[in-house]
């Protein structure tokens, strides 16, 4: 139980910090509300625009693939510090594990998801547009 007590009594000033320091805050600074102020920060840049402005399918694609890709190598951190004890076998699966994402990586790459540049843009606006009368 003692060990248990130092947490709590470190929650509780933690707590208690944070709320005494709100609570200050409030009390003590200027309030002095002005438009500029008022107005939502978002990276030092004034905001422009509906912030319900549709994306590209492609941006959430392209989203979706660097998760992908950032999940499949984080699997790569401990397979390195295992491989002396996996051995060969190991090895193995890790060179199939590599060709999986390859193949997945030229999949993307060949359906056109990573082109962003004025050449598929072109390429988009040259294809016919198949419209089907209902």
């Amino acid at each position: 139980m003692q060990g248990w007590l130092s947490i709590l009594i470190m929650i509780a000033l933690g707590a208690g910090f944070a709320l005494v320091s709100v609570l200050l805050s409030s009390v003590l600074g200027p309030k002095k509300p002005t438009p500029e102020k008022l107005a939502p920060y978002e990276c030092g840049m004034p905001a422009v625009g509906d912030a319900r402005e549709r994306h590209s399918v492609k941006f959430y694609l392209v989203a979706m693939i660097f998760l992908l890709f950032d999940i499949e190598i984080a699997f790569l951190y401990p397979w390195a510090l295992a491989l002396r004890d996996l051995g060969w076998f190991g090895f193995a699966q890790i060179l199939t594990f590599f060709l999986i994402l390859a193949v997945g990586y030229v999949y993307v790459w060949r359906k056109g998801l990573l082109d962003w540049g004025p050449s598929a843009v072109r390429r988009i606006r040259s294809q016919p547009v198949d419209r089907k009368v209902a």
